[in-house]
């Protein structure tokens, strides 16, 4: 026998997929979407674009010496100077206690360890 009409015949299905996602529901209460995870954090982006790992480097040195107006400088760096060298002169300049001007500290510090690789 064929329906003519322009409704769909009912049928069971329905009913059981309104269990399933029922179901789904109840088992995804304690868990979240990985997505979601993050939504509450926002990442501050002042529109620069870093995508080599130097340039990560180098940005994170020129705020660990509070020196943001010179980050390309720290980037070239990190680009250019082993990097043992430059982690070196970090490790100096923060166990430094009373320092005016870290920045000026870290680039002392990297001269001379550059001159003492020179010497040997």
């Amino acid at each position: 026998m064929v329906n003519n009409s322009s409704q769909p015949a009912k049928s069971q299905q329905p009913a059981k997929s309104q269990s399933k996602k029922q179901s789904s529901e109840k088992a995804q209460q304690g868990f979240s979407l990985a997505g979601s995870l993050f939504a509450k954090y926002e990442v501050a982006d002042s529109g620069g674009y870093i995508s080599q790992e130097f340039q990560d480097f180098g940005y994170r040195l020129a705020v660990e010496l509070d020196d943001l107006q010179h980050k390309s400088l720290y980037m070239r760096l990190a680009k250019t100077q082993p990097r043992q060298r430059l982690e070196r002169a970090l490790s100096f300049v923060s166990d430094a206690q009373t320092v005016k001007s870290k920045a000026k500290l870290f680039m002392w510090k990297l001269q001379q360890l550059k001159q003492e690789k020179q010497s040997e």
